[in-house]
């Protein structure tokens, strides 16, 4: 039997839009989960520049350390860069109207973190200052999120702050993470009937850490906190970033 033309035409109609609906969507998923691997990863360079520069940081015998916040945004621009290959001072046109606004944004932030431990990073007369990845980390992460629809959040199954302990879905994710090897690629899934999307990128100790994570298990660090008993590999924790799907 012959369909009429009119309701051919319908058909074809209602077709094309479940098609435009369809890609619409899968466009729509796939921009905000690029958004959060930028994040994840700037974040990540700014604690990594935090870390470099460690030892000048906790140089007793400067004043001015020429830490400032220009000449961190620079390194981290300059670091970022060369992980994504994106230009912070000119973002390409091509990247998603998302990241284009919250990119700048999480960089602001970052920049005002260490703008606010002037102060302390310029003391003279002082070794270890408590400035070190895992505290700017956790401030950037809470003064982005004050600002902005998306939450950024540094967790870990046995957080030393805890304003990082994990939720349950994080919880679950750190677990699974830590009895697996060593992965870099970010845990990413959409929850809540495809609501908010969740992605929880590892972090893993490196030698460094270990000064203060690692052995002689359970004696004190510089910071106060008893050591973990570490090894270089092991997880320390992740970046954990909500993004809902209805926000522009």
């Amino acid at each position: 039997m012959k369909l009429p033309t009119c309701l051919r035409i319908v058909l074809i109609l209602a077709s094309m839009l479940l098609w435009w609906n369809l890609s619409w969507a899968q466009t729509h998923r796939a921009e905000r989960e690029h958004t959060a691997q930028n994040l994840a990863t700037l974040l990540n360079v700014g604690r990594l520049v935090v870390e470099r520069n460690q030892t000048l940081i906790n140089d007793p015998r400067k004043g001015d350390k020429g830490f400032t916040p220009e000449a961190f945004e620079h390194q981290v621009i300059e670091e970022f860069l060369r992980q994504t290959t994106i230009d912070l001072n000119r973002l390409p046109s091509d990247l998603p109207a998302l990241a284009k606004t919250q990119l700048p944004l999480l960089l602001q932030s970052s920049k005002e973190v260490v703008a606010d431990a002037q102060f302390v990073i310029n003391q003279r007369g002082i070794g270890y200052k408590n400035f070190i990845p895992a505290t700017f980390g956790s401030q950037a992460a809470r003064k982005f999120s004050n600002r902005s629809h998306i939450t950024i959040k540094q967790t870990a199954l046995n957080p030393r702050n805890l304003k990082n302990t994990p939720d349950g879905y994080e919880e679950q994710v750190l677990n699974r993470l830590a009895a697996q090897p060593v992965s870099h690629a970010p845990v990413t899934e959409w929850i809540d009937d495809g609501k908010t999307l969740r992605t929880v990128t590892p972090i893993y100790y490196s030698q460094d850490c270990l000064v203060c994570h690692g052995d002689p298990k359970g004696t004190l660090d510089i910071s106060g906190y008893l050591r973990e008993g570490a090894r270089e590999g092991d997880l320390a924790g992740a970046i954990s970033i909500q993004i809902p799907a209805n926000n522009p």
